[in-house]
Parts: structure tokens; sequence; C-alpha cells
């Protein structure tokens, strides 16, 4: 048994989950099944997002070489590649998961950490459909003014990752 266990422990989450959510079903559990609700509908959004972030993904490694990317989104690109992260984070749609895909390709390619990181904050808060929707119920001041606290916080924040991470051999596990 504990041979077992030790063998499939990868699996034991997902074993625990179905079994909370028969019980839940069986025991008439109304939290139970609201978790399996939204895990269901999370689970066929997020099936139906994944094959196309492959493909752009995948685009994105081989249209583009590592020279390009270093040179304009690399160590030493200063301010020109803050505006290219936050303009490319701007540009995209979807939930946050689809982020870090590209943004570990863009590291694989040679950004910088700093601009990883400014790629993740902009792309959480400030992609053009999200604006758009927190204009129509928040308002143009309360948008503009979120924005120009927010995009300084993100480029501080790259840069803090950047000096934190400098002499720690940081690294993202492949894929």
């Amino acid at each position: 048994m504990n041979n077992l266990l030790t063998k499939h422990k990868q699996y034991i989450w997902l074993a625990s989950y179905l079994a909370a959510t028969v019980l839940s079903f069986l025991l008439g559990f109304d939290p139970g099944k609201v978790v399996f609700s939204n895990f269901t509908h999370f689970f066929i959004e997020m099936i139906t997002f994944i094959p196309f972030l492959f493909i752009i993904v995948g685009l994105l490694d081989v249209w583009f070489p590592r020279e390009k990317i270093e040179r304009h989104i690399g160590q030493d690109s200063g301010i020109k590649g803050i505006f290219l992260m936050v303009i490319l984070a701007m540009l995209q749609a979807g939930p946050i998961y689809v982020a870090f895909p590209v943004a570990y390709i863009l590291h694989k390619k040679g950004a910088s950490i700093k601009n990883v990181f400014i790629y993740l904050g902009a792309f959480s808060s400030v992609k053009i459909p999200m604006l758009g929707m927190e204009i129509g119920y928040l308002g143009v001041r309360f948008t503009l003014a979120r924005t120009l606290v927010a995009l300084p916080l993100f480029v501080a924040i790259g840069y803090f990752m950047e000096w934190y991470l400098k002499d720690k051999n940081f690294g993202i596990n492949n894929l």
C-alpha cells in the first residue's frame, strides 16, 4: 500500500478531489457542488485557451531570434524595453495564466528579468480589453488614476526583482 502511494503520489490530489466531489453529490453538500461547477467551468475555459496559447508561444519561439529579443527587451534595453513590454502586455487578452508561457518564452529568448516582471504586472492590470471594461464601469478618471499608479509600481517591482535575483542564480525550469 505504501509502495502504491509513493508510486502514484502525484495523483493523490486528483483522487482526493474526485472523492470529495462524489461525496458532495451523494450527501447533498451544496458547497462541494458549487466547487465542482466552478472547477468544470474554469477547466473548460482553460482547455479552450491552451491550444491557441501554445501555438502563439511556439510561433514566438520560432519567428523571433534570440538576438532581436535580447537587443530590444534584454538586459541593456532600458526605457525602450519597458515600453515594449507594456505595449505587448496591453495588446493581449485573456486570463493571467496566458501570460506565464509568454513570459517563459521571453525569458528563454533573452528578455531581462526586469522586463519579464514588468510584462507580468502590466498584463495583469493594463490590457486594453480590461481597460475598456473598467472605463465603462468605473469611469475614465478612475481608470487613468489606477493605471498611472500601477504602471510605475510594476516597473519598480521589475527593477527590485532584477536586483533581488541578480546573485541568486535565477533560472526558469524547462517545460
